[in-house]
């Protein structure tokens, strides 16, 4: 295996703060309670998880896209259409109420793990691409389950 980039690995966790504080402010009245007072509604509970979630799966279509790039001929055009189905599930599937978009933003990283996957298996991801979209994927669904729990 090769080992993940450190620039690209504390990025990437660094891009779980988000969702972590909106866990906690979830499971954590008081810093729900301060949060609320010093950042606004938006930005605590499942506000922000559900905002940055879909806003994430849109930046992953993007990425999906520059892999799709490698390709050509109908593996390209392939590529170029299962990359925009994480923004579109963000779009159509993140609203009626915080349990139902949180249900839906869980099956959307899901699913997108399954488009990492695909793409790193046809050679278009990097080879630590799997090490870093499983970690990174596994804390997002652990830091959304407060909100379907």
């Amino acid at each position: 295996m090769t080992q993940i980039p450190r620039s690209a690995l504390i990025l990437g966790l660094a891009g779980l703060i988000p969702f972590l504080w909106g866990a906690a402010s979830v499971l954590v009245p008081d810093l729900a309670i301060w949060g609320q007072a010093n950042l606004g509604g938006r930005f605590i509970g499942p506000y922000v998880q559900l905002f940055y979630g879909a806003v994430i799966l849109s930046f992953m279509s993007g990425v999906l896209w520059g892999f799709a790039t490698k390709a050509t001929g109908r593996m390209a055009t392939a590529g170029y259409v299962l990359s925009v189905i994480p923004a579109l599930w963000a779009f159509f599937m993140t609203g009626g109420g915080p349990t139902t978009a949180g249900v839906n933003l869980i099956t959307g990283f899901l699913g997108l793990l399954l488009l990492d996957w695909h793409f790193w298996r046809l050679g278009l991801a990097p080879a630590w691409w799997m090490q870093l979209r499983v970690l990174l994927t596994a804390i997002v669904l652990l830091s959304l389950l407060p909100l379907v729990i």
